[in-house]
């Protein structure tokens, strides 16, 4: 009984419990007060904010059961711009009028348990209105527990399904439930939210993890009214926030605030009626996107006739940018694009018909229609493409625009489609590649926004690719693995797949290219399914029966998956075992580049790399650069966000100087996300070797006949492929490959036809008509470069934007007009042009201006509020010139024209407002900017007391930092700071007098940053940069011209004449001087006459002692060019004066002694100063290495320099060049006096009033002594400053120059000595550079670069010695340390600086060199070929029987005798060269026979002399060197041999000589080589390859493999042995079975009837077989070379054989 009164308690409670959720009872109208706004700015007071508010009554009535009506009652809009909180709303009258109809008109709304269900509304009702509505409704949506009070759930509402906090609690005194609920709008099932053009960008999600760039939550507070069947809501507040930073919220972010408040007022009786109109189910509460869609931030347009409107516009804009570009001609563009968004397909087409005939006109559409960016352009594009209204250059860029912009979507996915199947345009390669490549794009956007995209789409691809395999078309296969590439989508993998060795049958028959255009089109696949792609991927790398390139480029794509730290650990492992070193040296410099990573998406790579690169041997690091390598640098900063990053890929296979593939990528990061920005690829095959092989091989039948004769007699021998010359070149923008070109030499030989054709002298015949007849071009390219927007709905119903535009117009005009004179003739020829005087004059004024916008606010149709920060640039470069060219005269003029009217050259200017205006009243917009003027309110608290707490604790250091209190005893001046800081403001002038020129730059700045030192607040504010360029003050400049005379006319253009005698540079008061000189410095004459003939002599310096002393007296007193300074000079201090000339004096003397002298005393000064060397140890040439370090340092040079001149008889005997120099000079200081000048080149101003103002050149050349003066003077009367340069060529190995400047040449002075000479026995060269006086500034940039170079000497692998040499005086000595390097020493006053062993390029023609070159005479490309290709030989050497192959491997060759081996040759099917060793058996001397071109080389000794028969023929010694007919082929004796040189046929050099030869191949033969001597690939671990190109690990097998084997024993002189497999004489039990084993690898074996009489062992691989298996003997041998080896053991190899009379 107690149970059942217990049941009935508790069921009555139940009964009797309140019910939570909102109800609106039948028969009640519930009218609320409404007031919501929507506010965005900084979080700081006293700043600019932009707003919409909204304010109304609400009335809510049951119409039915669960179905309400909700009415708007005197609606008001109000539009807030200005600086918060001191501006108040201001009501936007005409807008609430237009819009009353819609606001006023009542809604239907379902709503059940508190929640909201459908929305029905009119036809009437705009979205955006209803988005309003939705707004109101998202308050009432409440998902009540009648269980729980504090719960969370996913919850829809108007921003989407988002992740909701409830927190319920019941006031039981006040008889009130208070309800709160919380949104995190970063956490939800499915958030509202609308991109544009973000479609190449990926998220960072590890990026995000760090920091956030949108972050936004939403808070509602409720407080209701307990009843029985559902609570009444009495008041709610909701307040949402949301923040953005494009670098990190946390370092400062804009902000959206909204707020709503819902206030119960009372309950009418009268209900809300709905119009007479259909009520139309429009959705949910969930925001619905309507024309905010189409509308652009940055401007609001009241569009009342599209058609007419797009027409003004466009008229607007041919017209204002024809000179020059308008500044606002981006915004105009914008504007024209949104016009163009907003009408129908049938005007703009109606547009095209009116203006297509008109070309500006034409140009501006064609540019504006792919930015519409949807189908409807690509539609335009291909009607009026297919009906021929269009050209291929406008197709072209017009296609290329809009696969990039349009939006992505079915129809235009088939629109391309279409295109690309359409036979017009498959008749043209390049609209074919764009609309191709351009469908892959359409594909891989469309499947980012729809992750199910359907396979179907690239299904016609795979079909093109099946099609391509089958019919061998190797170009449409690539194309279609670039288009699959570019789709990115996984349903491609199988169908790629096939096309890869291992995973296709197919593969075996495409070309190596084709495989890596597979790999690579796996990368953007691998960003949607990385660990599908990461299993290929290995397979592929770890495959080393594969090309090395195409597991390199495994490798890229597989790091690009961002592998775990298993696959990374496996990949070392890998490589510990790695024989391909070109693999192992890109992937080891791959992990290595990989652990410096900084950006935080690849943070576990670069943790699993530097665990890696520990594993593996650092000895990777020390190969040289014709390895494979990759490059990695990248900067990423956390607190902002961004960063950037670049790789570089640089791919080679056979250790060449140029590389077989290089790939480069940059990749940016920016607000949570990144994008590969530009990548670009370029692969090279063949190249080289097209470029410097001889054109076209003789086809010599009976040479190639031999050759492989020589092949056949080799087991198993297989050519390696041989290389189609081919380049391939494809860019990438971000991620999507753009563009690709395959140039094969068809197309070279086509472009060279072309160049050298007829068809290029007609073009060049009309460019010069045209020219003469004058040509007026004007171009003009708008674009919009960026367009990025991202919507997304708020708590009011209204829509949010973040949106980032750039749009830019760039235009130049060009006018040209030409002359001749004499007129040409009709038909006359391009020489005739030397003997005219032409006249050319253009005008060119190229101009840019770029808009950049940046958007955070409300942006719909009807109104805008919004945050707009603008940046403008505009510069406009004017140039006006004539020139003059008059071949017969030698004269040439050049004259720049001024330009009127444009001073503004640049300018830039970045603001940010605060924008509000509406559609109805766009002239009441209200614009302010975010920072006032001035300080019109506080900042807020916390600014403040952080600022103040900030500056306080700086001054006073006791005090806390985070104090809020401002201490009294504060200083006043601190207080003052936390004013608003005015703006920084900056003039920066330059005038440059001489040509009439001023320049000035202003700077303004106003920013945020005083209030938070981040950049979001730098860049808000108002920035602005302006040059301008002006006539300065002063006489008024026509022009500037340049003119140049050469020849006999020279003299005549000289304006001011520098022929200073010795007597017109004396003073004045020169008597008086002369009589102080002589008392203060007695014997002077004397001394200079007896002193050698040093530069820094006195007598040299001058013959005139008055000008010496003046110079002196000048000196000492600092004297600058006015006349006030000259008369100061003239007061000498006595002492001074004395105490310099016996400096002077002393100086003198110890430098008349010999320059050996003087090196001696040197090298012992620096022989006591201690040596502190930074050098690490390098490697040097055997001739620098025997060298003391003390030897090193001197570099001793010996001259070769013997004096040329005629000196006089008082000094002929004297050889000191310094004196030959200083006597010529002194005989014409100025050779004005006695010679006409060369060239004469003026520069100059041409004033109005005929001054002559400006600059001089003049160029003297006196033939008697070799002498090259050259002035640079100011035509100004008055001004004596001057620059005079003295060159003189003393002889064929020294050349001596002078260079003064200052007032008349004398205030500085240096002299510069190049001379070549020897250091040691070794051709060197040396650069002596000395002075006396320096200007400061100059002295100021020589300490900087001397302690630059201190700091990086180690860096750069530099030694440096500090060393006190010679005082003021630099000099550089460069010796030849061998053909390909060098050693250098540089010696400053304080340092020695040298290098030793510095490689080059080329090979010196010096040595065996230089008599190489003589073979080429005049040929100077061909010379310069042989340098080059010289320098980078692979090298094969034997000495004795010791071989060292190409890639430097030693070992014993144990020669058999009589028997030619393959000591080097061209292992392709071209065999242009083949090169035999042979031992002669009663000699015991090699002999090298070399087959190349038609011809036989025999090289043999003879009497102890290398003698050398070319065909059979023996030529004498004395005949050589011998030439071969086509010039390419060259024998010469050298030193004890002969070398043979033929590098345009891959073989640069053998040489032979009694007991060494050697055999040099050109750097395009590597890897093409086989033979003794090896692959020259650079491959170690690989060596030792036979004809089979099977690797055996025994030197002495791999040597006899590559034996020619005889076929006969008749003969003693052929070879008596062959090579054979032979079977293991011992039994062996292989994996517990008996079994019997052959060799797989030949061995060498006497011919039947022939005794071995020497022999070796060998060690080789063994193939075993059941031990009672039969093998036939002449089938199973056979094939015996083909199996694998199951042991290793030693056989017997026979070297030497005794044939008896009876053998076969």
């Amino acid at each position: 009984m107690k149970v059942l009164v217990l049941a009935l308690t508790v069921a009555l409670a139940a009964g009797y419990q309140v019910n939570f959720a909102p109800e609106f009872a039948t028969g009640k109208t519930y009218v609320y007060k409404y007031e919501a706004f929507l506010m965005g700015g900084l979080p700081e007071e006293g700043l600019a904010r932009a707003g919409v508010k909204v304010k109304s009554k609400v009335f809510i009535s049951a119409a039915a059961a669960d179905i309400l009506m909700l009415k708007l009652v005197d609606p008001e809009i109000f539009e807030y711009s200005g600086i918060w909180p001191r501006d108040a709303f201001f009501p936007a009258t005409k807008l609430t009028s237009a819009l009353a109809a819609q606001l006023l008109t009542p809604i239907k709304f379902e709503y059940a348990n508190g929640v909201v269900g459908k929305v029905f509304a009119p036809a009437g009702v705009s979205a955006t209105v209803l988005n309003i509505y939705r707004g109101i409704l998202n308050i009432f949506q409440m998902n009540i527990k009648k269980t729980q009070n504090v719960y969370e759930l996913q919850e829809p509402g108007a921003q989407g399904v988002c992740k909701t906090h409830y927190v319920i609690s019941e006031d039981t005194k006040a008889d009130r439930i208070l309800l709160t609920k919380t949104k995190d709008l970063n956490h939800c099932q499915e958030r509202i939210i609308k991109d544009f053009g973000l479609a190449y960008t990926e998220k960072c999600v590890e990026c995000e993890a760090r920091g956030k760039t949108l972050k936004g939550a939403a808070a509602f507070n409720y407080i209701m009214k307990p009843a029985a069947t559902g609570a009444v809501i009495l008041e709610a507040t909701a307040t949402e926030l949301i923040q953005f930073s494009p670098f990190n919220i946390l370092n400062g972010a804009a902000q959206m605030e909204a707020k709503q408040i819902l206030t119960f007022l009372e309950i009418a009786k009268t209900p809300v009626e709905p119009i007479r109109a259909e009520y139309l189910h429009r959705g949910s509460l969930q925001y619905e996107f309507g024309s905010e869609l189409l509308q652009t931030p940055i401007q609001l347009l009241r569009i009342s006739n599209a058609e007419a409107q797009i027409v003004e516009i466009l008229n607007h804009l041919v017209t204002f940018n024809v000179a020059k570009v308008h500044e606002d001609a981006p915004l105009k563009f914008i504007e024209l694009i949104q016009l163009l968004r907003v009408a129908r397909f049938e005007s703009i087409e109606a547009l095209w018909t009116q203006f297509k005939a008109r070309p500006d006109h034409r140009h501006w559409i064609l540019n504006a229609v792919p930015a519409i960016g949807t189908h409807a352009a690509l539609r335009f594009l291909k009607e009026k493409f297919l009906a021929g209204e269009l050209t291929i250059a406008e197709a072209a860029q017009a296609l290329l625009a809009s696969v990039h912009m349009v939006t992505a979507d079915l129809e235009a996915i088939r629109l391309a489609e279409g295109l690309a199947m359409n036979h017009k345009i498959q008749e043209n390669p390049v609209l074919r590649e764009i609309v191709m490549l351009g469908y892959g794009t359409l594909v891989a956007k469309y499947y980012a926004e729809n992750p199910s995209c359907p396979a179907e789409l690239v299904r016609p691809i795979h079909e093109l690719a099946v099609q391509a395999v089958a019919r061998g078309d190797i170009e449409e296969l690539t194309i279609a693995l670039k288009v699959l590439g570019n789709a990115g989508h996984p349903a491609s993998l199988k169908p790629i797949m096939k096309l890869l060795p291992g995973f296709g049958s197919a593969a075996a028959s495409l070309p190596l290219r084709v495989h890596i255009d597979a790999v690579l089109a796996l990368r953007n696949i691998a960003k949607k399914e990385p660990k599908m792609i990461q299993e290929m991927a290995v397979q592929l790398f770890m495959d080393k029966a594969l090309h090395p390139e195409l597991r390199m480029v495994a490798a890229i794509v597989l790091f690009e998956t961002k592998l775990p730290m298993g696959l990374v650990t496996t990949l070392a492992d890998a490589l510990l075992k790695e024989k391909n070193l070109q693999v192992a040296s890109f992937v080891y410099s791959y992990m290595k580049a990989m652990t410096k990573n900084t950006a935080p998406d690849f943070v576990s790579v670069a943790a699993a790399c530097n665990v890696a690169v520990k594993i593996l041997s650092p000895k990777f690091d020390r190969l040289s650069y014709r390895f494979s390598r990759a490059f990695y640098f990248d900067a990423y900063t956390n607190p902002w966000m961004m960063g950037a990053a670049a790789s570089a890929f640089y791919v080679n296979d056979a250790a060449t100087v140029f590389p077989r593939a290089i790939v480069a990528k940059a990749r940016t990061y920016l607000a949570g996300a990144y994008a590969d920005v530009l990548e670009f690829g370029v692969r090279t095959e063949g190249i080289q070797e097209a470029l410097l092989k001889i054109p076209e091989v003789p086809e010599n039948t009976e040479r190639i006949t031999k050759m492989k004769q020589v092949m056949k007699a080799l087991s198993e021998w297989r050519a390696h492929p041989s290389s189609q010359p081919l380049a391939s070149a494809y860019v990438k923008i971000f991620g999507q490959e753009i563009a690709f070109a395959n140039i094969d030499k068809a197309i070279v030989d086509q472009i060279i036809e072309l160049a050298t054709g007829p068809a290029i002298h007609t073009y060049g015949k009309k460019a010069l008509d045209a020219l003469l007849s004058g040509m007026a071009m004007h171009y003009v390219k708008p674009m919009l470069v960026a367009e990025v927007r991202r919507i997304l709905p708020t708590a009011v119903g209204l829509p949010m934007e973040l949106s980032f535009y750039t749009a830019a117009v760039a235009a130049a005009s060009v006018e040209l007009q030409a002359t001749v004179t004499p007129p040409l003739p009709e038909n006359f020829h391009a020489a005739q042009l030397l003997k005219s005087d032409i006249n050319l004059r253009a005008a060119i004024a190229p101009s840019v201006s770029m808009h950049t916008y940046a958007v955070m606010g409300v942006n719909t149709a009807l109104i805008q509020a919004s945050l707009l920060s603008r940046a403008r640039v505009h510069t406009i470069v004017p140039a006006k010139m004539e020139a003059r060219i008059d071949m017969i005269k030698g004269n040439f003029k050049l004259q720049f024209l001024p330009v009127q009217g444009i001073d503004k050259i640049a300018s830039a200017l970045v603001e940010t407002f605060a924008v509000a205006r509406n559609v109805e009243d766009l002239a009441a917009a209200k614009i302010t900017p975010m920072i006032p003027a001035e300080a019109l309110a506080p900042l807020s608290r916390e600014t403040f007391s952080s600022k103040i707490s900030r500056i306080a604790s700086s001054l006073v250091g006791g005090m806390s930092a985070s104090s809020e209190i401002i201490p009294v005893d504060l200083p006043i001046k601190t207080v003052h700071k936390l004013k608003l800081p005015r703006a920084f403001e900056k003039k920066m002038c330059a005038a440059i007098e001489t040509f009439g020129i001023k320049a000035c730059t202003e700077i303004e700045s106003r920013n945020a940053a005083f209030i938070r030192n981040c950049p979001l607040y730098a860049i808000i504010g108002k920035h602005a940069v302006l040059v301008e360029v002006a006539p300065a003050a002063g006489p008024i400049i026509e022009k500037i011209e340049i003119e140049v005379q050469v020849g006999e006319k020279a003299a005549e253009k000289i304006i001011k004449v520098i022929n200073l005698s010795e007597e017109e540079e004396i003073l004045e008061d020169k008597n008086v001087l002369m009589k102080l000189k002589k008392i203060l410095v007695p014997g002077l004459k004397n001394s200079t006459s007896s002193s050698s003939s040093s530069s820094r002599s006195l007598s040299s310096r001058s013959s005139s002692s008055s000008s010496k002393l003046r110079s002196s007296s000048s000196a000492s007193s600092k004297s600058s060019s006015s006349s006030s300074s000259r008369q100061r000079s003239k007061m000498v201090d006595v002492a001074t004066l004395r105490s310099k000339a016996s400096k002077r004096l002393s100086s003198s003397a110890s430098s008349s002694r010999s320059s050996s002298s003087s090196v001696r005393s040197s090298s012992a000064s620096s022989s006591r100063s201690s040596v502190k060397s930074s050098s690490r140890s390098s490697s040097s040439s055997s001739r620098s290495s025997s060298l003391s370090r003390q030897e090193l340092y001197d570099m001793k040079f010996t001259k070769k320099h013997i004096h040329q001149h005629a000196v006089s008889t008082a000094r002929a005997t004297s050889r000191s060049s310094a004196y030959s120099f200083e006597t010529i000079y002194n005989k014409a200081k100025y050779l004005a006096n006695s010679v006409t000048p060369a060239v004469t080149i003026l520069i100059r101003a041409v004033r109005a009033d005929h001054k002559v103002q400006g600059y001089q050149i003049a160029a003297y050349f006196d033939k008697a002594t070799a002498r090259l003066q050259v002035i640079f003077a100011n035509l100004a009367e008055n001004d004596h400053w001057r620059i005079c340069a003295d060159g003189v060529v003393l002889s064929n190995h020294k050349l001596m120059a002078k260079i003064a400047w200052g007032i008349e040449c004398k205030q500085y002075e240096t002299e510069i000595t190049a001379e070549t000479g020897l250091v040691g026995q070794e051709p060197a060269f040396r650069l002596k550079l000395t002075w006396d006086k320096l200007p400061n500034s100059m002295k100021r940039y020589a300490k900087r670069l001397s302690e630059f170079i201190s700091r990086y000497a180690l860096e750069t692998g530099v030694s440096l010695a500090k060393f006190k040499n010679v005082r003021n005086e630099v000099k550089l000595t460069v010796a030849v340390a061998s053909e390909k390097s060098l050693n250098i020493v540089l010696k400053t006053p304080k340092r020695t600086i040298y290098k030793l062993d510095v490689g080059l390029p080329v090979s010196l023609p010096v040595g065996d060199t230089a008599a190489e070159l003589e073979a080429y005479q005049d040929n100077l490309a061909d010379k310069i070929s042989y340098m080059l290709t010289k320098a980078h030989t692979a090298e094969c050497a034997m000495v004795k029987d010791t071989l060292i192959t190409f890639n430097n491997r030693k070992y014993k060759n144990e020669m058999p005798h009589s028997c030619y081996q393959v000591l080097a040759q061209d292992c392709t099917p071209e065999l242009k060269f083949m090169v035999l060793l042979k031992r002669d058996q009663t000699e015991e001397q090699n002999q090298i026979n070399v087959k190349i071109a038609d011809i036989d080389i025999d090289m043999y000794p003879k009497d102890s002399v290398i003698m050398v028969k070319v065909n059979g023929v023996e030529i004498p010694i004395s005949n050589l060197p011998y030439q071969h007919p086509t010039g390419k082929i060259q024998i010469r004796q050298r030193g004890e041999g002969i070398a043979l040189h033929a590098p345009s046929h891959g073989l640069q050099e053998v040489y032979c000589e009694l007991n060494a030869l050697k055999v040099k191949v050109v750097d395009w033969m590597r890897g093409q080589t086989c033979g003794l001597c090896g692959k020259a690939d650079g491959e170690v671990r690989q060596e030792y390859r036979t004809p089979n190109e099977r690797q055996t690990k025994n030197a002495v097998s791999y040597a006899h493999s590559w034996v020619l084997p005889g076929k006969s024993c008749r003969d003693a002189s052929e070879c008596h042995m062959k090579l054979e497999s032979v079977k293991l004489e011992k039994q062996m039990v292989l994996h517990g079975q008996k079994s019997k084993c052959y060799s797989v690898e030949p061995v060498l074996r006497c011919l039947p009837g022939c005794l071995p009489v020497r022999t070796t062992a060998v060690t080789i691989g063994f193939h075993c077989l059941p031990a009672d298996s039969n093998l036939n003997h002449s089938e199973g041998l056979t094939s015996i070379f083909e199996k694998s080896v199951d042991l290793r053991e030693t056989a017997e190899a026979h070297l030497a054989c005794r044939c008896n009379a009876q053998c076969a």
